[in-house]
């Protein structure tokens, strides 16, 4: 079915940025509509074909395993970052990072920027993300009623606010308005596979966006 954002319950973190070291990742991202977006969420992958996930929050690396979810302080480090709390460690630079706990050491693990960027929405509160290309643009949906569009290879941000949804179950189809002052904003979601077209990844929504006498096409998928 069409993302519904009357289902969705989404959990609002908010994230702080930390760290000088972070800067060295923001950059652009093809299969995010080419926006450049400063992350406090990281997805790292090792060499070991493990992965896990870093959230950074005021002095604290929030990791997130397979089976728990830890809170790391931030220590002294002579190079890049460190957190721990004694039994648990995770130094990073840059993109680059490493895990050791008392039973597993995670190393060469390198941040999945493509992944980060839906997982640090995820943790934003985010409940559906749109993309798209040529020209890249991105939306994100939250709380039920807000909307951010950023089009132009984020040269244009809109924040507005959603009227209710109209659904259209038999066409699986949900339709979004958002309107400022001067335009209106219309946002199509269609249920119905999606693939990127310069990633080729899959999506589960098909979306099109109307604003300002244009429309983008992208793909979409609720993150709650």
């Amino acid at each position: 079915m069409p993302y519904i954002l009357n289902q969705i319950q989404g959990t609002v973190c908010t994230t702080i940025w930390v760290g000088v070291f972070f800067c060295s990742v923001a950059c652009a991202q093809p299969n995010a509509g080419h926006q450049s977006l400063t992350l406090r969420t990281f997805v790292y992958e090792c060499e070991s074909g493990a992965s896990f996930i870093v959230n950074y929050k005021n002095d604290k690396a929030w990791i997130f395993l397979p089976t728990q979810t830890v809170a790391l302080d931030h220590v002294p480090s002579d190079s890049g970052a460190k957190y721990s709390n004694g039994v648990m460690s995770f130094w990073a630079k840059g993109t680059e990072a490493m895990l050791e706990t008392p039973e597993v050491h995670y190393h060469g693990c390198r941040n999945n920027r493509a992944k980060a960027i839906w997982e640090d929405a995820k943790l934003r509160g985010v409940d559906f993300r749109a993309l798209g290309n040529e020209p890249g643009w991105y939306l994100e949906i939250s709380e039920k009623t807000r909307l951010l569009f950023v089009s132009n290879y984020g040269q244009s941000r809109q924040n507005l606010t959603l009227s209710p949804p109209v659904t259209d179950q038999a066409a699986r189809v949900t339709t979004y308005t958002a309107k400022n002052d001067q335009q209106t904003l219309t946002v199509i979601i269609e249920g119905r596979v999606c693939h990127d077209t310069m990633s080729g990844e899959q999506y589960e929504s098909t979306v099109t966006v109307k604003f300002a006498e244009r429309e983008y096409y992208g793909c979409g998928r609720a993150l709650h």
